[in-house]
């Protein structure tokens, strides 16, 4: 897509910032899919799972605090109340939390096999792959 460079940059901190903070919180299986030239709606999905509902919730609570600190609010939050797929909306950047039975079921990664990865590795460095 032309002319969304820095826009993109900064859709890939949040991005970044938010799998950290799962990651951070021992989430399961932390995924980023490049998503922009499949979809015009967002840049990028972080995909993540917890064991249980309270370990999603303190995986959402840490990306929200961590996304904050670089200025960042979710403009949309749902299925906190049931906690078994909850998606945080930053417009440029769509987070979701699964349970991993919901994970499975929904099976994201699969969908949007078309999309890149960005891995964050162990120096906290991306990479497209």
């Amino acid at each position: 897509m032309p002319g969304k460079g820095p826009a993109l940059a900064g859709s890939r901190a949040i991005a970044l910032a938010a799998a950290r903070a799962a990651a951070a919180k021992q989430a399961e299986d932390v995924a980023i899919l490049d998503v922009h030239e499949l979809i015009v709606i967002t840049d990028y999905f972080v995909i993540c799972s917890g064991r249980s509902q309270p370990q999603v919730k303190t995986i959402v609570e840490e990306i929200e605090k961590a996304v904050r600190r670089i200025g960042e609010r979710p403009v949309r939050r749902e299925g906190e109340a049931e906690a078994r797929w909850v998606l945080l909306d930053y417009i440029d950047v769509v987070v979701h939390v699964f349970a991993e039975e919901e994970r499975e079921y929904y099976d994201l990664e699969r969908l949007w096999s078309d999309a890149p990865r960005v891995a964050v590795n162990g120096e906290g460095a991306a990479s497209s792959g």
